[in-house]
């Protein structure tokens, strides 16, 4: 299976919302390497690499996020993977 590396930017109320925590346990249940932090302009980003059928999970549900969320929008983009993520973890 080839790896390979999306990033997130997640629009919304997506801080103070535990959308990072929540992304992940989401991203470590799917087998995903990377992380996530907020960022100054109120976005949550994410970087993560794997197979892209579980990419494509998260990518759902980042359009949901947790219960307290309300996400505007989801952009994606792909780059090229690295494999320097052990694990998934929070930034910032």
């Amino acid at each position: 299976m080839e790896v390979k590396r999306w990033s997130f930017l997640v629009s919304g109320r997506v801080q103070g919302v535990y959308y990072r925590a929540s992304t992940e346990t989401r991203a470590l249940e799917l087998g995903l390497t990377g992380y996530t932090r907020n960022l100054p302009d109120g976005q949550v980003e994410i970087v993560a690499e794997g197979t892209e059928d579980r990419l494509a999970q998260l990518k759902t549900w980042c359009h949901d996020g947790p219960p307290a969320a309300q996400v505007d929008s989801v952009e994606v983009s792909e780059q090229v993977a690295t494999g320097e993520f052990n694990g998934f973890g929070i930034r910032g």
